[in-house]
């Protein structure tokens, strides 16, 4: 059962766990762990991090047009649902680690790339 962050370690170990389900086939359960996985480490990002990851839809937008991938592509890629992989794309929201991760192995580029 998913458990709220409470300190580095927990940290790291829900971006283990989150970079070790994304980009694979999962049920729908492992698909709502993956979810509320992602939410833990957007919350604890949120209050913890004293400077957030820019904003970097250029960047991902300039990769996605490089590469024909659509919303829905990168929504599978990043193991997402595609209204957040859409407001991913317009800047709406900042990509998480674990979303930088995922994206720099599918691009094989850098992760500083996006920061």
């Amino acid at each position: 059962m998913p458990r709220p962050i409470h300190d580095e370690a927990d940290y790291n170990n829900t971006v283990e766990m989150v970079d070790m389900l994304a980009g694979h086939d999962l049920t729908p359960d492992q698909e709502d762990y993956l979810v509320i996985l992602a939410g833990l480490i957007e919350t604890y990002e949120k209050e913890h991090v004293k400077e957030s990851l820019p904003k970097n839809a250029n960047v991902l937008g300039y990769l996605m047009q490089e590469h024909g991938i659509t919303g829905d592509g990168l929504a599978r890629i990043l193991g997402i649902d595609r209204s957040t992989a859409y407001r991913l794309v317009k800047g709406e929201r900042n990509l998480t680690v674990p979303h930088i991760k995922t994206l720099a192995k599918h691009f094989n580029i850098s992760t500083e790339a996006f920061m």
